[in-house]
């Protein structure tokens, strides 16, 4: 071990929150600019999801080899591996065989992690979008199959023995569910009292992009390509009453995210949302087609959970003219990841206006204001962008398709210690 993993290891947190207790999770402060040199390197491809489980964290994208954070041993990981937290030693006993990308991790109970994405198989065994893996040994659970049928997996999430599926399909366990479902976390079998119906999609088919649960497991927000939900508007987004049986569309609503800023090949520019740890607002960020154009595609805005119909946004950051893919609020801050140059910049037009502020890939806006903080890693190759962001007790970590990050080589995933 070299003398900057050994320091690494030392200064890795002695104890280590279980994943049930990372719902909400509240960072004391802004966390450092220089990346831990202990977290493994990923060497082809895209790292779309981290997720910390017990004393392992899970990294999942679309990617074939993965290398110690020396540099050494290389091994064969397809589209998703664990490591050691402290130490970024890579597991030998998580290896599963996965035959697509996957998009987005959730712990689960005890050892094990959710995966969602676009995939059919897992260990050899038919699990379509959705499976629940040990985390010791890399094997599904026998008793988790939720059926998913028609179409892939975006985003899920979990909470109180429930788990949320959002992405592009059409039944869940043999009912009909187009693009979302809640089921039980143990078995998969759909949850007949929840059945929120969402249509006329603006673009191309139905799908849910993205989905967020409130830390209180009360609240549900989902964004995608649809334009009503239970016979309403809601363009683009959505928040679901889920503490109601049977669950029952919220009255929040706006009209912000019916701007079509996007191109015609983009079917939603909707992207990530993430909800504050005290759950009282959530972020979203937005991608968007190359011109510049009205409304809140290319941004970060924050919204009030509480707010009725016709909610404006607390705040909006814009980047003039870069997408933004990653959001995660830690009460200290609203870091956001994509393939932006610059924040603070309304102005902008793939330039910087002005009051810009150079911000490569990765930022940290203030909660309260909306605007950038000082924290800055400095340049890193953009590429297609930052698609992860996780918090843990340890840090932030990041997931992206580039192999740099605050000037040092880090493959396509990072850790910035708090």
């Amino acid at each position: 071990m070299t003398a900057a993993l050994a320091a690494a290891a030392l200064a890795a947190p002695p104890t280590l929150a279980p994943p049930a207790a990372l719902a909400g999770l509240r960072h004391s402060g802004v966390v450092g600019e220089r990346p831990v040199a202990w977290t493994p390197h990923v060497l082809d491809g895209r790292v779309k999801a981290v997720a910390p489980v017990g004393d392992l964290v899970v990294v999942a994208g679309r990617f074939d080899r993965v290398a110690a954070p020396d540099h050494g041993d290389t091994v064969e990981r397809h589209n998703i591996f664990a490591f050691e937290r402290g130490t970024g030693a890579i597991s030998d006993h998580f290896a599963p065989e996965v035959d697509g990308t996957v998009t987005s991790l959730v712990p689960g109970p005890g050892a094990s992690v959710y995966i969602g994405g676009s995939f059919d198989r897992v260990e050899g065994q038919d699990l379509p979008g959705v499976a629940l893996l040990s985390t010791d040994e890399g094997e599904p659970a026998g008793s988790f199959d939720a059926g998913v049928a028609g179409g892939s997996v975006y985003r899920i999430d979990a909470r109180g023995g429930e788990l949320y599926l959002g992405g592009a399909f059409d039944t869940v366990g043999g009912e009909r569910r187009r693009g979302l479902a809640r089921v039980d976390a143990r078995t998969g079998a759909v949850d007949p009292s929840f059945d929120i119906a969402l249509s006329d999609p603006r673009r191309g088919g139905l799908r849910v992009q993205e989905l967020a649960l409130s830390p209180r497991g009360d609240r549900l927000v989902v964004a995608g390509t649809f334009t009503r939900a239970e016979g309403r508007n809601r363009h683009q987004i959505a928040v679901i009453d889920t503490a109601a049986r049977p669950a029952a569309l919220a009255d929040w609503s706006t009209d912000a995210y019916a701007e079509p800023c996007d191109y015609s090949r983009m079917h939603t520019y909707m992207r990530q949302i993430d909800f504050a740890p005290d759950g009282s607002y959530f972020a979203v960020v937005t991608a968007g087609g190359p011109e510049r154009k009205p409304g809140l595609c290319k941004t970060a805005a924050r919204w009030e959970t509480g707010a009725g119909p016709g909610a404006e946004p607390t705040w909006v950051n814009h980047t003039g003219g870069d997408s933004l893919y990653a959001v995660e609020a830690t009460g200290a801050a609203v870091y956001v990841g994509g393939h932006q140059r610059w924040m603070d910049n309304p102005e902008g037009d793939h330039d910087a206006g002005p009051g810009a502020v150079q911000r490569s890939g990765i930022a940290a806006v203030d909660a309260r204001t909306g605007r950038a903080l000082p924290w800055n890693p400095g340049r890193r190759p953009r590429g297609h962008g930052v698609e992860a962001l996780t918090s843990a007790p340890e840090g932030l970590y990041v997931g992206s398709d580039t192999t740099g990050l605050a000037g040092a080589y880090r493959g396509r995933l990072g850790m910035f210690p708090l």
